[in-house]
């Protein structure tokens, strides 16, 4: 007894130190993640909370003499009702749809070629970024005037290009082209970030997996298909994910271009949420929708990263 005393005590003392270092490494932990946290909290949580309540209520834009009225799960049931909300819904799953192959492939294939020791690439990136640092306005007030029917450029080298057999295409006034015109341009405009994230997913490829490549015979294909592929996972994961995000907040072109239509058939969810809220002025119905979209939204999201996982892509 009076032997195993001293030894631990000294066990004890030895403790010590490495409950300090757990200590000290929680605090730093903490202290790192603190801030994301807090900035989550303050414009994720919290807002999602404010419109989830909102959206039980007949709150108004405009307060009237009138109380608020708690309604529950009325608003949410009307939105089931709501045929245009359903067309909206449709919509953006069309212009998603299309967006993806187009935005993400023109993105991965610019990547690819400015990746190559070609002369002058610096200045090639820089210029293919440019569209993606312009405003939103400024591209819409630019491609509207290339739409213009029947005499906007665009028009015009389709015609000169066909010898006249190509009648003029009414890109934003015909139901059939109006989601396909603004996908064309919201291609344009956002691929170059999906462009700048492949590139650094290219160069944190090692050097050293291509060349062990090269001298057990692989050619380029070959090159492309074990190395460049797998070596971009994570990288499509990111953008697949942001886009598919970028696609269901479709606003600004549409309430530019178009306001919805021609026979809505470019209403989206978020401008049908905007215009529910600030032009009918009802803004508890207004959040219902955007709570129902943020949920959609999140498990597509997540749908796709485990689709994504599950094929090892």
């Amino acid at each position: 007894m009076t032997l195993q005393q001293p030894a631990l005590a000294a066990t004890a003392v030895a403790a010590r130190p490495a409950r300090r270092r757990d200590q000290s490494r929680l605090f730093q932990e903490v202290g790192m993640l603190a801030p994301a946290v807090i900035l989550l909290t303050i414009f994720l949580v919290v807002p999602f909370l404010l419109s989830f309540w909102t959206a039980m209520t007949n709150q108004p834009l405009v307060p009237r003499p009138t109380p608020v009225r708690f309604i529950g799960f009325t608003n949410f049931l009307r939105i089931f009702k709501d045929d245009l909300f359903w067309t909206s819904l449709w919509n953006v799953s069309r212009f998603t749809f299309w967006i993806l192959p187009v935005q993400c492939g023109l993105a991965f294939a610019t990547a690819l070629l400015l990746h190559q020791k070609l002369p002058f690439r610096n200045f090639f990136r820089s210029l293919f970024f440019l569209p993606a640092i312009t405003s939103m306005v400024v591209v819409c007030v630019i491609w509207g005037t290339l739409f213009q029917y029947p005499t906007g450029p665009l028009n015009q080298v389709i015609g000169f290009l066909s010898g006249g057999h190509i009648q003029p295409i009414d890109w934003l006034g015909d139901p059939d082209w109006a989601m396909f015109s603004i996908v064309l341009l919201s291609a344009w405009q956002a691929y170059g970030f999906q462009m700048i994230v492949y590139l650094a997913g290219l160069q944190g490829i090692p050097d050293e997996l291509y060349d062990a490549a090269r001298i057990d015979g692989a050619n380029a294909l070959q090159r492309f298909w074990h190395v460049t592929m797998p070596g971009l996972r994570p990288t499509h994961v990111f953008v697949l994910v942001i886009t598919t995000i970028q696609a269901f907040k479709l606003y600004t072109q549409v309430a530019i271009l178009t306001q919805g239509g021609p026979k809505s058939s470019t209403e989206t969810v978020v401008h049908y949420m905007v215009r529910s809220g600030f032009e009918e002025q009802k803004l508890g119905y207004a959040s219902a929708v955007s709570v129902i979209l943020f949920l959609i939204v999140l498990v597509i999201a997540l749908l796709q990263r485990q689709l994504l996982r599950r094929f090892d892509v």
